[in-house]
């Protein structure tokens, strides 16, 4: 991958992570699976030091929707098997974030907001405090034309034979893996999107924003970068 030196003279480690969810609502849907790969700077060299990928018990009485098993292939049963207590989940993300960690996802907004609702109810979201964050969309958005899925960006940096997007955590975090190498390759700028997300100005911002992030509306002219707005 690349050495993303810019961010590592700032930052002792990266986590990059990817959730599934029972919905798009942050405060009453579940993440049903964490994913997240941490990066840290080794002899000069970005080298993956972790990989986690679980599924996350759901509360009693609640289900998988036939809709969101469709789409990830994660069954109720599946979750009932193998998945972890959410407790045990805040603990191993709390362990994994702790530092001085800048925390990245492709569409980070959504991710952030059900991971603080996790931790608010099953741990503590104050781990989340001060924590430096980088969408990777917003820096897509701003160099590509629409549409701004991953699995577009997975497109047209030529990943397809390399990562799937196959919305499961654990794959779609190693496609954001592969995905941020090439924008690094593509242009050195990726401190610039740090805390500074970007949002359709048609919609506005989906839910509460996050504090510490400056939002911005984004429109889909990558000639003009958003940081420069």
């Amino acid at each position: 991958m690349g050495n993303f030196d810019t961010l590592f003279e700032k930052y002792d480690r990266l986590v990059l992570f990817d959730t599934e969810t029972t919905g798009l609502h942050f405060n009453r849907d579940e993440i049903i699976e964490f994913a997240a790969v941490v990066v840290e700077c080794r002899d000069g060299i970005a080298t993956v030091i972790q990989e986690y990928d679980e599924l996350i018990s759901l509360t009693p009485g609640n289900t998988v929707p036939p809709m969101i098993e469709n789409l990830t292939g994660i069954s109720t049963q599946d979750i009932l098997d193998r998945g972890i207590p959410k407790a045990q989940a805040c603990q191993d993300i709390a362990r994994m974030i702790a530092g001085n960690t800048l925390l990245l996802a492709y569409n980070a907004h959504f991710d952030l907001s059900f991971l603080y609702y996790l931790l608010l109810r099953n741990g503590d979201p104050m781990i989340l405090k001060g924590k430096d964050k980088l969408d990777l969309l917003t820096v897509y958005k701003d160099r590509h034309s629409y549409p701004h899925k991953l699995c577009n960006a997975i497109e047209v940096y030529g990943l397809s034979g390399e990562v799937v997007n196959s919305h499961r955590a654990v794959d779609d975090v190693l496609a954001t893996v592969a995905v941020m190498r090439e924008m690094e390759a593509e242009r050195d700028d990726l401190m610039c999107y740090v805390n500074l997300f970007g949002y359709n100005p048609k919609f506005g911002i989906d839910g509460k924003p996050i504090g510490s992030v400056t939002y911005k509306p984004q429109r889909y002219d990558p000639v003009q970068p958003l940081y420069q707005l």
